[in-house]
């Protein structure tokens, strides 16, 4: 590996790292928030209802996979320890599970639009040696906001588009739907490895991107 290559995957890290932590520790964190709110204290009692990334970051899911997809390119790929949530402690499990699992990815869009009133506010700061390393953090933190968000709402257990899904269908329907949760992960993995994902979630990542990139003057294209 040469200086030029060493140095370029130290520059991503340093803009990346903060961004790619928050993105995922924070929706895990919604979750629980949300639980609570609706009666179940799982992640309180286990000490997970904390927006302390260290509480919430998997050496593995956090930082060596979003690093990995992030430099050999595909979509933008990375999880943290999940939240525990015991759904039958909530008051109203099957309907307070919608709310439950869209937390995470409703946290993930307010940080899309977060970051990207940073990229607004580098464009205010005098010179470039603030300015261009927070535009271009701001950037990524957009990116990788959007397609967490957009890639959890894909409807398959365990991601949260699935658990939003079996709220919403009816019981029978929803009980079949979610015994696909075991397998989940691993059709997950297939659909990224043969890049059907990536056209999958593509068109919905760049309609969110659009919307963002429209509000806080970024690139139309992600």
């Amino acid at each position: 590996m040469d200086t030029n290559t060493l140095n370029s995957i130290i520059q991503t890290i340093s803009i990346a790292a903060l961004p790619v932590i928050f993105a995922i520790t924070l929706h895990e964190a919604a979750h629980g928030y949300v639980a609570r709110r609706f009666g179940d204290s799982t992640a309180y009692m286990l000490g997970r209802l904390t927006l302390n990334p260290l509480k919430h970051i998997d050496p593995i899911g956090t930082v060596l996979i979003p690093l990995v997809t992030y430099l050999f390119g595909g979509i933008l790929f990375g999880y943290a320890k999940p939240v525990p949530v015991n759904f039958s402690n909530l008051r109203h499990p099957k309907q307070d599970m919608f709310w439950v699992a869209a937390a995470g990815p409703a946290a993930n869009l307010v940080m899309a639009f977060f970051w990207g009133a940073m990229v607004k506010a580098a464009t205010f700061m005098p010179g470039n040696y603030f300015a261009d390393p927070l535009a271009q953090m701001g950037i990524f933190g957009v990116q990788i906001n959007v397609v967490l968000m957009v890639l959890n709402l894909l409807p398959l257990p365990p991601l949260d588009g699935g658990r939003i899904a079996v709220s919403l269908l009816p019981g029978p329907l929803a009980y079949r739907f979610s015994r696909i949760e075991p397998y989940g992960f691993i059709i997950l993995i297939v659909l990224m490895l043969t890049h059907i994902l990536g056209l999958i979630l593509q068109p919905v990542v760049q309609l969110v991107w659009g919307l963002v990139a429209a509000l806080f003057g970024l690139p139309l294209q992600i």
